[in-house]
């Protein structure tokens, strides 16, 4: 039983050691522990404030970003509405040009049909003429004293002719 009741001595001595104990720690050891911890609670704190801050500017960098993506998006669409009524144009361009040419050509054309055709006529006038005239000459050279002679040798003639 003399484990379980200590000796009253001891038990002065063991409350002298923890005093003694308590006030060094008290004295010196607590303040640094206090200090450390407040130190520690205070950057604690201030990494909360920088990261709320830090979370604000992120949010506000977000927006921002999403304006800038909202302005280029329109900024896309203007272009593409830009290019599409500049291909529309050219397009458009290229028709009148190309309906330009055609009726420049077919105008050209018929020009050049109207001078062959006259051209034509012109020729076949003067082969008619040309006929006629050896037609004549060879009546006249043929002197037919009977007028029905000259008309039959006439139409003989008439017949022997091949128009083109």
């Amino acid at each position: 039983m003399k484990l379980l009741t200590p000796d009253p001595g001891l038990l002065i001595w063991t409350l002298l050691a923890f005093l003694v104990v308590f006030y060094i720690l008290a004295k010196f050891a607590w303040p640094m522990i206090i200090k450390g911890l407040n130190d520690r609670e205070k950057s604690i704190a201030d990494s909360i404030a920088t990261a709320e801050k830090v979370k604000l500017e992120m949010a506000a960098l977000k927006n921002e970003n999403e304006a800038l993506m909202a302005q280029a998006r329109e900024e896309r669409g203007i272009m593409i509405k830009e290019a599409k009524e500049q291909t529309l144009k050219m397009i458009s361009e290229a028709k009148e040009k190309a309906k330009n040419e055609y009726d420049r050509i077919v105008a050209d054309a018929q020009v050049a049909i109207t001078q062959q055709k006259n051209a034509a006529l012109t020729d076949v006038k003067n082969q008619v003429g040309a006929l006629v005239i050896e037609v004549s000459e060879k009546i006249l050279r043929r002197e037919l004293s009977n007028k029905a002679e000259q008309e039959k040798y006439i139409n003989e003639l008439a017949e022997g002719v091949k128009l083109n």
